[in-house]
């Protein structure tokens, strides 16, 4: 009798790629900057790692993965190294890129939920651990070439995130940790490209106030 197929390496190898794609996307922008190499190695850690090292240290469960399974760190500098060799702006290695970085944003969001749900967190708690896994190496990256994290704008990121970890915890609940992964995955990737490709995002801020006529609000305020 065959055996039953294990998505635990399908998995890791979406958890790596993404750490790999992210690194090279750490040093596009550090050649965009004009960095020198040390420049390269940091932007291509903190977006490929640091999510991952936040989610690990905020959960206490000791020292985090990215530095006790030597492939991440691996993965991470092997993204640099190609930023730093290679000037990525072809069109068809800047879909590769946003694939990778897409499938890893649901990879992410689960494996951070999970995580927090397994240490026992509530549900919210472990949904917010999802997004800070899935975006948190981005914002600190935007942040430390002090830059407006691109998180907060444009197309659709943390939305995405949300969503899948959401699935992630739904899926917990249900005892189906491997649907809610794989689920999570096709979730944000297809999501997340979707976003980039017809321009989704959320709706800018309005005001209440204005809705009402001037006139009313001049009367009320004599009043």
């Amino acid at each position: 009798m065959a055996e039953p197929f294990d998505p635990t390496p399908v998995f890791q190898a979406v958890d790596l790629g993404g750490v790999l794609a992210n690194g090279v996307l750490g040093g596009v922008l550090a050649r965009r900057l004009g960095f020198d190499a040390v420049g390269f190695v940091v932007l291509a850690l903190i977006s490929g790692l640091g999510g991952g090292m936040l989610r690990d240290t905020l959960l206490q469960m000791g020292a985090p993965v990215a530095l006790t399974n030597p492939a991440y760190l691996a993965c991470a500098l092997l993204g640099a190294l190609i930023a730093f060799l290679v000037d990525v702006r072809g069109r068809i290695t800047r879909r590769g890129l946003l694939l990778a970085d897409a499938l890893a944003l649901g990879c992410w969001s689960a494996t951070g939920t999970s995580k927090a749900l397994w240490v026992g967190l509530p549900w919210l708690s472990a949904i917010l651990l999802g997004i800070v896994t899935a975006v948190g190496g981005g914002m600190i990256r935007d942040l430390v070439v002090r830059e407006v994290p691109s998180v907060f704008g444009g197309t659709l990121y943390a939305s995405v995130a949300l969503l899948a970890s959401a699935w992630m915890a739904v899926a917990t609940w249900w005892q189906l940790p491997n649907v809610g992964i794989a689920g999570a995955i096709v979730l944000a990737a297809s999501m997340a490209l979707a976003a980039r490709r017809f321009g989704w995002h959320l709706p800018d801020a309005t005001d209440l106030r204005a809705k009402i006529p001037r006139r009313r609000r001049e009367g009320s305020a004599e009043r």
